[in-house]
């Protein structure tokens, strides 16, 4: 009995501690890993974000199941967008979906993102020069040599086109028209006379009501109808000086560390269906306003005059490709890339 006694005892006193030890195990494994919390501030208004990331945001949003959300904010709600670069590197906020130009990136590579006039054609010659002509390396380089921003991938906007109150018919029609429009869109127009303005996003529409602005030159016409531009202009230059704009999606490197690759691969399948969504809607609305929209008169540069333009533009190309040994890089890439679509001809270049 006494025996007995004692192995029953022993046994409490151990089967109690085998208890309390799967218990404590069990709740270690039932533990939830914490749910990664992003803000990722776009370039893009309201009413545009509605298409060129929302979508995306969303799906990411579903797919992660719990594990990941990200907080999407719209042009400037957080930082105004020539300060996202820096705020993205101290951590304020989390992610970004812009340009380089426009967010002040410092890397040699940032007056290429947004509109390098005429360095495109059409919204398939982005993807095709960052994954088969090297930008993709370049860029992955470029930002290396940052800290705390790491640069995730790159995509094609629309075309880059005016949208004026008064009419523009000819060179002459730029001269002292007010526009907004990105720094180096700006920095090559102002050849042709024209005053760039910087302006936050939101205030756009109201400066082209009250004089401000006589123009804008920073989108193609579809967001010109999206964003309620073509409320407040009258007109539409067909002429454009790039076929499309160039923007990236960029995060701060401790936060993209900390995302599991699990979920770092759905975000960039979510930044690939993004860039698919632009592609179509941008394609089919550019062509669709121009012939259904209503409310911009279409005008026109002729030919021969309009190759002056282009012409100058090389001689823009080749200042920058002096700023540094990777810009000259990235310019030797868009003259080799350019002159094997011309030869190439329709449907490539006509």
């Amino acid at each position: 009995m006494s025996t007995r006694r004692s192995f029953l005892k022993t046994a409490a006193v151990t089967t109690g501690a085998v208890g309390a030890t799967a218990l404590g195990s069990a709740h270690i494994y039932a533990e939830e890993p914490k749910k990664i919390t992003w803000r990722l501030q776009t370039y893009a208004g309201p009413a545009l974000g509605e298409h060129v990331i929302k979508p995306s945001i969303d799906a990411f949003n579903q797919a992660a199941n719990g594990q990941m959300e990200i907080q999407l904010y719209y042009a400037d709600q957080l930082v105004p967008t020539g300060e996202l670069f820096r705020a993205m590197q101290r951590g304020t906020i989390d992610a970004v979906q812009s340009d380089d130009d426009s967010i002040a990136a410092p890397v040699d590579v940032s007056v290429f993102g947004g509109y390098f006039p005429f360095a495109t054609r059409y919204s398939l010659d982005v993807p095709v020069l960052f994954e088969k002509y090297g930008l993709r390396q370049i860029w992955e380089e470029a930002y290396g040599e940052v800290e705390g921003v790491t640069w995730l991938g790159a995509g094609a906007w629309d075309p880059c086109h005016f949208a004026t109150v008064e009419p523009i018919r000819s060179l002459a029609d730029l001269k002292g028209k007010r526009i907004f429009t990105f720094p180096t869109a700006g920095k090559f127009l102002s050849r042709f006379g024209v005053i760039p303005v910087t302006l936050p996003w939101e205030d756009v529409e109201v400066a082209v009501q009250t004089g401000e602005l006589d123009g804008i030159t920073w989108s193609g016409i579809t967001e010109d109808y999206t964003v309620g531009w073509a409320n407040v202009t009258k007109y539409f230059l067909t002429n454009n000086i790039s076929g499309a704009w160039i923007g990236s999606y960029f995060a701060n490197s401790e936060k993209w560390a900390e995302v599991p690759e699990h979920l770092k691969t759905l975000f960039k399948l979510c930044m690939d269906s993004s860039h698919y969504y632009r592609q179509h809607w941008y394609w089919g609305g550019e062509a669709q306003l121009r012939v259904e929209g209503g409310k911009l008169e279409l005008t026109t540069i002729p030919d021969a005059e309009w190759a002056t333009v282009e012409a100058e533009a090389q001689k823009f190309w080749d200042e920058i490709a002096k700023t540094s040994p990777r810009a000259a890089k990235v310019v030797e890439i868009f003259k080799k890339y350019n002159a094997l679509m011309a030869k190439a001809g329709p449907p490539y270049r006509y």
